[in-house]
């Protein structure tokens, strides 16, 4: 498959498209099953970090999503464009929102990715993030 590209404003009602076209080419390109969810989880809250992180430093460029299924592993990668050292301060008090990773640290949502998935790299510079992580594909794929 070739790599398939999904790109938002940072808006967290995006999160949820992305969540679900995460799940959708897991499956196309022949992930397990028992992974899907994993794998939807873990997009989830990598996208709600990329778009906190960016909501928070004034960015208005694009989240960016890639997908592809290169040497046997479903990869996806998270680009976030705010700038290095921009980070999310932690409220002093959680107020109710429509998406409640806004509350939290940009740190959190990458605890939580990091316990979701073995194979994830997390890199930071100029400009932003770019949050790699990968699944291993089953050895039945249908095209």
């Amino acid at each position: 498959m070739p790599t398939v590209e999904l790109s938002f404003t940072p808006l967290p009602a995006h999160v949820r498209t992305a969540r679900l076209i995460a799940s959708t080419v897991g499956r196309r390109v022949g992930l397990d099953e028992s992974l899907v969810d994993e794998v939807r989880l873990a997009v989830g809250e990598a996208c709600a970090r990329a778009v906190g992180v960016q909501r928070s430093g004034g960015q208005a460029d694009d989240v960016v999503v890639a997908f592809s299924d290169d040497d046997g592993m479903f990869t996806v990668t998270v680009h976030d464009w705010a700038g290095a050292g921009s980070e999310v301060e932690m409220p002093d008090l959680v107020e109710a929102t429509e998406d409640l990773d806004e509350a939290f640290h940009p740190g959190f949502g990458l605890a939580v990715v990091s316990g979701l998935v073995d194979d994830v790299e997390v890199t930071s510079g100029e400009p932003g993030t770019v949050v790699r992580m990968r699944w291993p594909l089953s050895s039945s794929v249908s095209s």
